[in-house]
């Protein structure tokens, strides 16, 4: 494998491992991974140890660690130049994760908005790993020394913690040991699921998958949720509100988008020929993703071989960097 490049800085971000990616996972966050690639030195996690705090069983957790991984690959995340791993896969995340508690006070931890609403989401299960959720994601930036984190504006107190702990370490022991990143902002789309109302979401079963067949593609965009105000075929439709319309913004001609923006407006065309034409336009661009996972799903070993490479690559950072943490505390 080629070394890495320096380049403008060093990326991190990871994601829960939630098996075949949909068209949310990839307009919010994939397109963005494979776009970074070209200015900075890239490292992409997925990261199984925080899915442990929100799931009640791992029966899947591996196949879907393996379904995330190829189509992170087939998406154009290059693993010859960009680091992708497992986050279970270096124990020293775990050990970084120890030593930041130390320096973590409780109260911050249980006033972050995100664990507000995780609360909300599943009183039933408010583990200590949910609570301790903020240091691990500080941990894994931290472990590799990134200077850059690609997040929406909501994570932004997540980053801004980030940044206290590697204040409070450094100056309680003295050592400017870890690095304070910096969040890159990026404006994730809200790509709303077949509903039109939820965000895309595989809990809500409003999610259209990446690699689903031609066929199941048209088949989910034919039961979208259009124009709600348009009852009838000759009736005017407003594009503006129309699920349908945003993502033929993204994945039609910019002359067919203004096409049917006119004749929606006028009643020229009529909901089930606006949605055929998106189907239709959808899995043109998804053709070559699509083409290129299979081809890599044929060899499921392979896939493995680049995520057990991306652990030598990130282990050796990890372990430079625990080296010094260790110092600096006195350990060693």
């Amino acid at each position: 494998m080629t070394a890495l490049t320096p380049k403008k800085g060093r990326v991190f971000s990871g994601a829960r491992p939630t098996g075949r990616q949909h068209l949310g996972n990839y307009l919010g966050a994939i397109q963005n991974y494979v776009a970074l690639q070209d200015e900075y030195e890239c490292i992409y996690c997925i990261v199984d140890l925080h899915a442990l705090t929100t799931v009640d069983t791992t029966e899947n957790l591996r196949q879907n660690t393996y379904e995330m991984a190829l189509d992170w690959l087939a998406a154009g995340i290059r693993p010859d130049e960009s680091i992708l791993f497992v986050q279970s896969h270096i124990p020293q995340v775990t050990e970084l994760h120890l030593f930041l508690s130390m320096v973590t006070p409780l109260g911050k931890l249980t006033d972050l908005p995100t664990f507000k609403e995780k609360v909300r989401m599943q009183p039933h299960n408010v583990n200590y790993g949910l609570v301790g959720y903020p240091v691990l994601m500080a941990a894994d930036i931290l472990l590799y020394k990134a200077d850059t984190v690609p997040v929406g504006i909501d994570q932004e107190p997540h980053i801004e913690f980030a940044r206290e702990v590697v204040r409070s370490f450094n100056y309680r022991y003295n050592a400017a040991v870890l690095v304070e990143p910096h969040m890159k902002a990026t404006e994730f789309p809200k790509v709303l699921g077949i509903d039109g109302q939820q965000k895309m979401s595989k809990s809500l079963d409003n999610h259209i998958e990446l690699a689903a067949t031609p066929e199941e593609t048209q088949g989910r965009v034919m039961q979208m949720v259009t124009d709600p105000q348009r009852l009838r075929r000759t009736d005017p439709g407003d594009p503006d509100v129309c699920n349908v319309f945003s993502l033929h913004k993204v994945f039609s001609s910019p002359e067919e988008v203004e096409e049917i923006n006119v004749e929606c407006r006028r009643a020229g065309i009529g909901c089930v020929q606006c949605k055929q034409k998106l189907a239709r336009n959808l899995n043109d661009n998804l053709e070559p993703f699509r083409d290129r996972r299979l081809e890599l799903d044929r060899n499921p070993g392979e896939v493995w071989d680049v995520l057990e490479d991306g652990q030598q690559r990130a282990q050796e950072i990890a372990a430079l960097t625990i080296a010094e943490v260790k110092q600096a505390l006195g350990l060693a």
